[in-house]
């Protein structure tokens, strides 16, 4: 093993043992030593990595940026055993804003959404993404959390469903409707729901009886949303699955104002329900809809005319 590769192998493990995943930064630092190794340099040096992270030519700004922030990462750890390593400055490769405009669901939309499924091959893929995009449409969870949940995490007596090692490495609890229990524990307890199933404790399974992946999910779902006739417009992006996640955040913030609740006191505990570290990640899933900023505008008149 080469000096880069013995650092790149113990760089990963410090960072894994700090409770870090990396699954994609290990595989863009491997293809990067390999490029240095191609060029024979027994360092790391700027102008190698800017090199490598505009490949390919044609890229996208905001991949090139990813790139070379993975790189400087390992550059900034293994300056310090070797002086001769290169670190490039933040921002040379600066990333465009990459907050794509949310589609945001009506109720009409899922509707269709849910009809859409009947097209689907064999009762058990109809009622498997029905049961997967209603739960995603009531709690928001991310479309990985939603697919990592084993039967055992669904605790109907409390109506909870346990949400383990999620995005950041910790697990929470996320109190459902008792309706949401009900068509879940429905859905496990179907007649046609294969056989190989037995074999996995995932909930929600392919008709291989194995845990649905993401890859085949997205397919489907686009699928789905062909089917349902969704239409993109200029105030909206294309339907997503995460898309399910920005629609509760702000169907929340506008119950919170319907049912007149504080909803700087709502937006706490929604940052806590969609498992954020830090209530400023929520307020990437807001967006002023026409709705929200009505309901803001008359509760800011109300409190004008009561302090008149």
């Amino acid at each position: 093993m080469t000096p880069l590769r013995q650092a790149l192998a113990d760089y990963l493990a410090v960072r894994r043992a700090l409770g870090a995943r990396l699954h994609r930064a290990e595989k863009l630092l491997g293809q990067y030593l390999s490029y240095v190794e191609a060029r024979g340099e027994p360092h790391l040096r700027v102008p190698t990595m800017v090199a490598w992270a505009t490949l390919p030519p044609h890229a996208a700004r905001s991949w090139a940026s990813l790139r070379l922030s993975v790189v400087r990462a390992f550059a900034a750890h293994l300056q310090t055993f070797d002086p001769q390593t290169e670190v490039p400055p933040t921002g040379l490769i600066p990333s465009p804003p990459c907050r794509a405009t949310p589609y945001l669901y009506t109720d009409q939309d899922i509707a269709a959404l849910m009809t859409a499924t009947s097209q689907l091959q064999t009762p058990h893929r109809v009622a498997t993404y029905r049961t997967l995009l209603g739960l995603l449409a009531v709690t928001g969870l991310r479309v990985g959390e939603a697919l990592a949940l084993d039967w055992m995490d669904l605790d109907a007596a409390e109506e909870v469903l346990t949400i383990r090692t999620s995005k950041f490495g910790k697990s929470r609890e996320v109190p459902v409707h008792a309706t949401t229990i009900t068509a879940l524990r429905r859905y496990l307890h179907r007649h046609d729901r294969p056989r190989a199933a037995a074999r996995t404790t995932a909930l929600f399974v392919s008709t291989a009886g194995t845990r649905l992946l993401y890859c085949n999910v997205q397919w489907t779902f686009q699928r789905l949303v062909r089917q349902a006739h969704l239409v993109t417009h200029a105030t909206a992006g294309h339907p997503r699955l995460h898309d399910f996640r920005h629609r509760f955040a702000v169907c929340t913030l506008v119950d919170s104002y319907r049912h007149g609740a504080d909803p700087h006191a709502r937006l706490a505990i929604l940052s806590t329900y969609l498992g954020h570290a830090d209530p400023r990640h929520t307020y990437w899933y807001l967006s002023a809809t026409p709705q929200l900023l009505r309901l803001a505008a008359d509760r800011l008149e109300r409190q004008r005319g009561g302090a008149a």
